[in-house]
């Protein structure tokens, strides 16, 4: 075997072959999950031959040899464990590693798995997404032929990411991911009104039974909760539907009941929640002392999750009427800011190269106001991480009311939110200074922590 030395080191500080519960490989790394943790040899496990780093993270013992390596070092490994326990297992590394972890590192690790695969299409689009608003801030005039072409480009993938987030998650929990997508698209259908314009306003929802109806456009949970709903769905009707008719019964069976629960179910649901949080944000923001601004900056990112954060548009509107002023946009930032400092901080803490560089493409769409892959990418792989993220926002929250910071429009953040301060120097230094603060207390937070955070993530 040509990495016969790296295997038997691995195996050396590992405990054995009969220590060793389950194994796999990714792009870069070897992952084992061994019945006794206890027994690696933690002066050695570092040194093993060709490997660039170790860590230990959810369960599993990971060896960083990089693309292409990696898979020699496998097959050497799998030829070495052959007719062991481990070799035979019917079960992967990874579902072993989840029985490992605590409810909380379970649901991260479900949403990283639903969510991590969509991060290329989501940082594409973001950074499109963001240089079309840089464009036109900076007063560029497109043809309505350009602009439709623009927004081909810039909007779809968000307009539609109940479908790929309903695809990604039914494949997760064993559904058919292509009902998982006809769902998807049932939720952002046309014949449904469209939940920005209802949210904002300009348009009405179907009113069916007496309940409000309307997509689903950028919303993640209720798209979790569908795929989850099909693969549960699909099981059940499968383990009493004549095999005969399960071609098309099942099917028929499960879109039916799942699309039924999110739109008469759900919909009703987040409806509700979305009043109870636009009323309470009203009310946070308000508090006296500054509380507010800290608490808005600190956990505005939490909306994001949720996709909740669409309604916030209606409050800026509101504040704008009023007051001509509107200060949840450099809240905002600030919430942004400090969960870029953390994303950034956390990719520098990462000895792999391919590792640091994902996570440091996923963070960019941040700078212009585009946070979901940085979240989902990065940031919720850690608890310690989106943790200090949420700190360095609330910190911004805080100097956003001591400087008596406001934005005089809305719909743009971070780098090209700069551009509503303009015509105001004083502003336009503190809403920086706001960012750079926000930034700096995410980051150096990250960094204190750096040796827990490493063992964290995957």
């Amino acid at each position: 075997m040509k990495h016969k030395n790296v295997v038997d080191k691995m195996l050396e500080v590992l405990g054995g072959k009969e220590n060793i519960s389950n194994y796999e490989h990714c792009a870069t790394r070897m992952r084992i999950v061994l019945k006794d943790d206890d027994v690696v040899d933690k002066d050695k496990v570092e040194k093993v031959p060709e490997s660039k780093g170790y860590f230990y993270s959810t369960g599993q013992h990971q060896f960083i040899f990089g693309t292409g390596k990696v898979n020699e070092v496998y097959a050497d490994f799998e030829k070495e464990m052959e007719g062991t326990e481990a070799a035979d297992a019917d079960t992967s590394a990874r579902e072993d590693a989840y029985s490992n972890l605590n409810p909380a590192q379970k649901v991260v690790r479900v949403l990283a798995d639903i969510l991590v695969p969509l991060i290329p299409a989501l940082v594409t689009t973001g950074l499109l997404m963001g240089l079309r608003g840089l464009l036109v801030e900076l007063g560029m005039t497109m043809s309505p032929d350009v602009e439709a072409l623009f927004t081909l480009l810039t909007d779809t993938a968000f307009a539609f990411l109940p479908v790929l987030i309903a695809y990604s998650a039914t494949r997760k929990f064993g559904g058919n991911p292509i009902i998982g997508i006809v769902i998807g698209l049932m939720m952002v259908a046309p014949q449904l009104p469209n939940a920005y314009d209802v949210l904002g306003g300009s348009a009405d929802p179907l009113s069916i039974f007496g309940l409000d109806v309307y997509g689903y456009q950028g919303s993640i949970f209720p798209a979790i909760i569908a795929g989850w709903l099909i693969s549960r769905f699909e099981k059940w009707f499968r383990s009493w539907v004549p095999q005969m008719m399960d071609l098309v019964v099942t099917p028929f069976l499960t879109v039916t009941f799942t699309i039924a629960i999110i739109l008469f179910g759900l919909g009703p649901i987040i409806q509700m929640i979305e009043s109870f949080v636009i009323n309470g944000l009203v009310t946070v923001i308000n508090a006296p002392l500054g509380i507010g601004y800290i608490l808005f900056a600190g956990l505005q990112q939490v909306l994001v999750i949720t996709g909740l954060h669409h309604s916030l548009g209606i409050i800026e509107l509101s504040l704008l009427s009023d007051t001509g002023l509107n200060m949840i946009q450099p809240l905002a930032t600030a919430s942004m800011a400090g969960q870029f400092g953390a994303a950034i901080a956390t990719a520098f803490l990462m000895k792999d190269k391919i590792r640091r560089t994902n996570m440091i493409s996923s963070a960019i769409p941040t700078v212009f106001g585009i946070t979901e892959p940085l979240l989902f990418g990065v940031n919720l792989r850690s608890l310690r991480v989106f943790a200090s993220g949420i700190i360095g926002g609330a910190i911004g929250g805080l100097l956003t009311y001591i400087f008596n910071l406001a934005a005089t429009g809305m719909g743009i953040t971070f780098i090209p939110g700069l551009l509503l301060y303009v015509g105001d120097m004083s502003g336009f230094i503190r809403y920086l200074i706001v960012i750079a603060v926000s930034f700096a207390v995410g980051f150096i937070l990250v960094q204190t922590q750096g040796k827990y955070i490493r063992e964290e993530i995957s």
